[in-house]
């Protein structure tokens, strides 16, 4: 086998490139260098990017901004990429703590935000959305309102027939969330939570790749996706997880003999969640 090649797909299903202040492409490279085959690239945090929404269409330049760094990733990957679009939940902080929002226009906004995401998804631009609630404390009243948007975005994703990426405190049991997502129509195993741990109930775990994440994660037998949630900045190279971790974590796998697991993080559970066929995109 091999360093390129590692006779499966390989999927990092969460991870932002910026190819107008960081490495972009570039980053895509090192990934498809040691074996990499598929990204889910999630857009930036809209101000990351300059934009300071006062409504809702300002969020779209950023989602096309996300979706020009997809179609420079998927020129250079034996398979392909696809874009997550949404709103970051920790702009509800930015819009009340810094900008003078209430609470509710903070939701309302974000919640428009995620309605122009899901225009593209519904076009077929988009592939899924992001949303969730802050995993630092904040007030009764932002957390409701961080709820709300979670809800909506739920809504949408049964709309749109899509799952929904989320940014949320750390748990090993947010059952609650998926029986929200089940109430308004969205399967729980559409339900993903980026940044996971190897162990959840409710939703699908999309697992940072550290090795004891993983390899509780590959021990459980349960469907599970891996990532980096690399955040391409000049500022902090390498963080959170470097571009070409996934790779090499499946390798690392696949050499303690974890073959069936990460079958299950790059081939079954990316179909299942999302639809997609990471072999049959795989030009070899």
């Amino acid at each position: 086998m091999s360093d390129g090649d590692l006779g499966t797909p390989v999927l990092d299903n969460h991870l932002h490139l910026d190819p107008r202040h960081a490495r972009g492409v570039e980053a895509v490279k090192d990934f498809a260098r040691v074996g990499g085959t598929h990204l889910l690239v999630v857009n930036k945090p809209s101000w990351h990017l300059g934009v300071e929404a006062d409504e809702p269409e300002d969020f779209r330049a950023v989602f096309a901004e996300t979706l020009d760094a997809v179609a420079d990733a998927t020129e250079v990957l034996p398979g392909r990429a696809w874009p997550v679009l949404g709103v970051h939940p920790g702009l509800i902080s930015r819009l009340v703590d810094e900008r003078g929002f209430s609470p509710e226009a903070a939701r309302d906004l974000m919640c428009g935000g995620l309605e122009v995401a899901a225009e593209f998804v519904a076009d077929g631009r988009a592939l899924a959305l992001k949303s969730g609630r802050p995993h630092y404390d904040v007030s009764d009243a932002v957390w409701e309102a961080s709820n709300a948007v979670t809800k909506r975005a739920f809504e949408l994703g049964a709309e749109r027939d899509c799952a929904v990426q989320l940014h949320t405190e750390a748990s090993e049991d947010l059952t609650e969330l998926a029986e929200w997502a089940e109430a308004r129509g969205l399967p729980a195993q559409k339900v993903v939570k980026h940044y996971a741990g190897g162990r959840l109930r409710g939703p699908t775990p999309s697992v940072m790749s550290e090795k004891d994440r993983l390899l509780t994660a590959a021990e459980a037998g349960e469907p599970f996706l891996m990532e980096t949630d690399f955040v391409d900045d000049p500022d902090k190279p390498g963080m959170v997880l470097g571009p070409k971790t996934v790779p090499r974590r499946t390798r690392w796998l696949l050499e303690e003999g974890y073959g069936a697991a990460m079958r299950t993080a790059h081939v079954e559970t990316p179909r299942e969640v999302y639809g997609i066929d990471t072999e049959a995109t795989l030009d070899r």
